[in-house]
């Protein structure tokens, strides 16, 4: 296994950092590597905002379901889905664009995602550790005001990074699904209630019923999960 992939393989999110700098070269490979990931259509859909300002980190820790450790990060990037910076350049060339619509915010939200996950790799490749704050999806209206995002523009995702501490490098990653349970061959194929149970075996412990009833309260039924879909809606209201 060589190691990019070995990199893959042990990288997990860190929510506990050190009392250290970030140093400005590396913050910029970071950056820069998240700027060479895959596109569509070379097009980079997506507006990277470095969060430098500690009130702003503070807001945002509060709007993202009061998670402390967002402000005390050392570098905190929010991913903009943009679809704004190409509609105006067609509009300056009185190419006739349309608005934009559904399509290209799904196509936006995609580029700004492979950035954030080149970001993400960059940075473990450092020894910096980082984590996906996807509740930067909710609260649309405050994080709009909070970054300052016009029409066409929406956060799509949040990456903090920082140095783990000795006990998150020791923490054990959580395990994934087993691959068969992941990968189809050609079209997919809907599993039986059987296997359904055998994919979260290790995950609940042998308790099923006890572990998706527990999850489904804390994660898909939460406020958030509804506040996430309802600032979604929010801002396709307004193309």
């Amino acid at each position: 296994m060589n190691n990019t992939i070995q990199e893959l393989f042990d990288r997990k999110s860190v929510r506990s950092f050190e009392d250290r700098e970030i140093s400005g070269e590396d913050a910029r490979l970071i950056l820069e590597a998240a700027v060479m990931a895959p596109t569509a259509g070379n097009q980079q859909l997506y507006t990277i905002i470095n969060v430098t300002d500690q009130e702003k980190k503070d807001r945002l820790a509060e709007s993202c379901d009061h998670q402390p450790f967002i402000a005390k990060a050392r570098l905190v990037l929010v991913f903009c889905a943009d679809m704004l910076k190409w509609y105006r350049a067609y509009q300056m060339a009185d190419a006739g664009p349309r608005k934009p619509d559904a399509g290209d915010f799904v196509l936006a939200v995609e580029d700004a995602v492979i950035a954030a996950q080149n970001a993400v790799v960059a940075a473990h490749s450092l020894g910096i550790g980082s984590c996906y704050i996807g509740d930067i999806m909710e609260n649309y209206e405050i994080q709009r005001e909070i970054l300052d995002l016009p029409e066409y523009v929406y956060p799509a995702a949040m990456l903090v990074f920082g140095y783990p501490t000795e006990q998150q490098i020791r923490r054990k990653k959580p395990a994934r699904v087993p691959m068969e349970y992941i990968v189809r061959e050609n079209t997919y194929r809907k599993m039986d209630d059987e296997e359904i149970r055998g994919m979260f075996r290790e995950k609940s412990g042998g308790d099923f019923d006890d572990f998706m009833k527990k999850f489904c309260r804390r994660k898909y039924n939460s406020d958030f999960a509804r506040e996430m879909s309802r600032s979604i809606r929010a801002f396709l209201d307004t193309l």
